[in-house]
């Protein structure tokens, strides 16, 4: 029991349990909390300090980048109802813990390596640079969410239905995720701006 605490209490959707997840790149340890919380709902406490996102529990983070465009702009409670739903739909699809395949997903669509624009005398020159571990983790956790947005988008498909479609082809390294195929693309330009 901690801070007044059941186990079951922190549970994420009351149902999934998040000690057995394992983050398997060890680069992206530090930047992918699984400190679960009571309550998906940081009211943005994080906002202004530097850094601060990588100590917001994934699921939440997830669930924001759900929230941002259009029809779900701002409304958190819709986002976190079509985030539930979408893990209800991993496990029934791939009878693992839905957090582990989102873990596994983010691992398998953040980019390594992207390219800059530098300028040298009025030139552009596309450079290669290595990416942040917390860039990473933003980067595939946006594409994982435009992903779905986009294959919801004028389809009988529903939003959840999508976002799990989309989480379970990137945990399992598809090309035909729209975050792998981003991620592919991205590193391809810089591999030839090396």
């Amino acid at each position: 029991m901690k801070y007044g605490f059941t186990k079951e209490d922190l549970l994420v959707f009351g149902k999934y349990d998040v000690e057995k997840v394992e983050i398997k790149d060890p680069a992206l340890v530090k930047y992918i909390s699984l400190k679960p919380t009571y309550v998906l709902h940081t009211h943005g406490r994080h906002a202004n300090e530097p850094f601060a996102k990588q100590n917001v529990f994934i699921i939440e983070r997830l669930i924001n980048k759900v929230m941002r465009k259009e029809k779900n702009t701002g409304k958190k409670h819709l986002a976190y109802n079509i985030v539930r739903e979408a893990f209800e739909i991993i496990e029934k699809k791939t009878k693992k813990n839905p957090v582990q395949v989102l873990v596994d997903a983010i691992v398998n669509a953040g980019p390594r390596e992207e390219v800059v624009r530098l300028k040298y005398g009025g030139i552009a020159v596309p450079k290669a640079v290595d990416t942040s571990s917390l860039r990473r983790v933003d980067v595939a956790l946006r594409n994982i969410a435009e992903g779905a947005r986009l294959a919801a988008f004028k389809s009988p498909k529903s939003i959840a239905e999508c976002l799990a479609d989309e989480i379970i082809a990137a945990a399992n390294n598809d090309p035909k995720s729209y975050a792998v195929a981003k991620k592919e693309e991205v590193e391809r330009l810089a591999k030839s701006a090396r």
